[in-house]
C-alpha cells in the first residue's frame, strides 16, 4: 500500500472524528486530520534533527526538528507517536513518549490538521528509514536555534518549536488552541 492509500481519521475543530479517507484525497481536499511530533533526545540531550527525502507528499526536502507523522484511521496519538518515532528513527524498543501538549495547524491557506506534540529519549543506535530520511544529526537546541535562519524548516514542525520554546520547553501550561501560521 502506498502512503497516499492509507486511511486516516478526518476530525473537526474539536478534534473528534467525523470520517475516514485515503491520505491522497485528505491532501488533496485539505481534510483536517491527526498528526504526532515527537522531539527525540539522544543520551546526551541533543535533539534529533533531519531533512526530509524528496519524494514525502508534504514538506518534501525540507528539515525537521521532530519525527512524527499522521495518525491512522483508529489509532490514538499515544500509539502513532511511538509507531511512528520507532519507524523514523529505525529502532525497535523505545520507552514510550510523553505527551507535551496538542494544538491545532492552520497553515493560513485552508489546510489545518491537530497535532499531538510528544517527548522521548532515544539511547539507542539510530537507522533511520532511507525513504523517509535524508540527511540527519542530533544537535544541541543552540544549534538548532542557529539554524533556524539558514535551512528551510516544515512550517508545522516550527510551530509546534515555536511553542515549546515560548513553554520554556517541557510542553507545560500549553494546552489545545489556534494554530501558529
Amino acid at each position: 500500500m502506498s502512503a497516499a492509500d492509507e486511511i486516516l481519521d478526518i476530525v473537526d475543530e474539536n478534534d473528534q472524528v467525523i470520517g475516514q479517507a485515503p491520505r491522497g484525497e485528505v491532501y488533496a481536499r485539505g481534510m483536517r486530520h491527526r498528526a504526532v511530533f515527537v522531539r527525540a533526545r539522544d543520551a546526551e540531550g541533543r535533539i534529533f534533527v533531519h531533512r526530509r527525502t524528496a519524494t514525502k507528499l508534504v514538506f518534501p526536502s525540507l528539515y525537521d526538528m521532530f519525527v512524527g507523522g499522521v495518525v491512522g484511521a483508529g489509532e490514538s496519538y499515544d500509539e502513532a507517536a511511538l509507531r511512528e518515532a520507532e519507524e523514523e528513527l529505525g529502532v525497535r524498543g523505545l520507552p514510550r513518549p510523553v505527551p507535551l501538549f496538542t494544538f491545532l495547524y492552520d497553515d493560513g491557506a485552508g489546510r489545518s490538521w491537530w497535532s499531538a506534540v510528544y517527548e522521548v529519549r532515544c539511547e539507542l543506535p539510530v537507522d533511520p528509514q532511507a525513504e523517509e530520511v535524508d540527511w540527519y544529526g542530533f544537535l544541541t537546541e543552540a544549534e538548532i536555534e542557529r539554524r533556524l535562519r539558514e535551512w528551510e524548516w516544515v512550517p508545522d514542525g516550527l510551530a509546534a518549536w515555536e511553542r515549546l520554546r515560548r513553554s520554556g520547553g517541557t510542553g507545560a501550561g500549553t494546552g489545545a488552541g489556534g494554530g501558529d501560521g
